[in-house]
């Protein structure tokens, strides 16, 4: 199956479906697509390809530039794994985030130039940029991977899914990777992203972290009140 989906962004994305490839078939994929922008997502034997839209690469660099940002002002320990593919076969499903990070579980993995699921910790946090659905469940299997935190922006609504006992995520006004954080914020900065000047806005986001976001943040930890 080969199609090109329109995107909410406008542009078109190339989307290949395929069915009953079975998990060597998906890692002999993987090889085949390894050095090209392509996202692979595995689902108990079938295999979408996608490659990505301009504006999905473009909202997944702003949401990992913030996440950075907040990283190096805070001074919070980062490891960002960016779409590191993540796959188990005793699950029969893999996919590569848009954007991952390790943040409470940093020190719990083993090697960090050779990721094992089967013996490491799944990333705290997951980027999801939505803006060209996927005909596969991803959040199932981010689920199934046992990824404690999705974050989901369609272009317009910037969602905090938490993982449930059930294995299903439920939407949250706050994150647990950084629960400090104004999400209505973060939303907010997207929505006003100058598509003209990536300086502009990156320096205003990071204005705003370090005149607002880290004030808050300190007078908390210093018991002065909610950040």
């Amino acid at each position: 199956m080969d199609t090109v989906v329109a995107t909410k962004g406008g542009a078109a994305a190339e989307h290949f479906l395929l069915y009953g490839v079975g998990w060597k078939g998906y890692r002999t994929l993987l090889k085949m697509v390894e050095n090209r922008r392509v996202r692979v997502t595995y689902d108990r034997g079938d295999v979408e390809l996608m490659a990505p839209s301009p504006i999905h690469e473009l909202y997944k660099h702003l949401v990992g530039r913030m996440i950075d940002t907040i990283g190096e002002e805070l001074d919070i320990a980062l490891f960002a794994q960016g779409s590191t593919t993540f796959h188990r076969e005793d699950l029969d499903r893999g996919l590569e985030p848009d954007e991952c990070y390790y943040i409470a579980n940093a020190g719990r993995v083993a090697d960090r130039s050779n990721l094992n699921l089967d013996t490491d910790p799944p990333p705290d946090l997951a980027i999801e940029i939505d803006i060209t659905s996927s005909s596969l469940n991803r959040l199932g299997i981010y689920a199934a991977l046992r990824i404690p935190e999705v974050w989901r922006y369609d272009g317009e609504t910037l969602r905090v899914l938490l993982l449930q006992a059930d294995e299903s995520y439920a939407p949250s006004e706050t994150s647990v990777a950084f629960p400090f954080l104004p999400m209505n914020e973060i939303a907010r900065s997207l929505r006003e992203y100058d598509m003209n000047n990536d300086t502009r806005w990156g320096r205003a986001f990071r204005a705003w972290v370090r005149e607002d976001l880290v004030p808050r943040v300190r007078r908390a930890a210093d018991g002065e009140g909610q950040p």
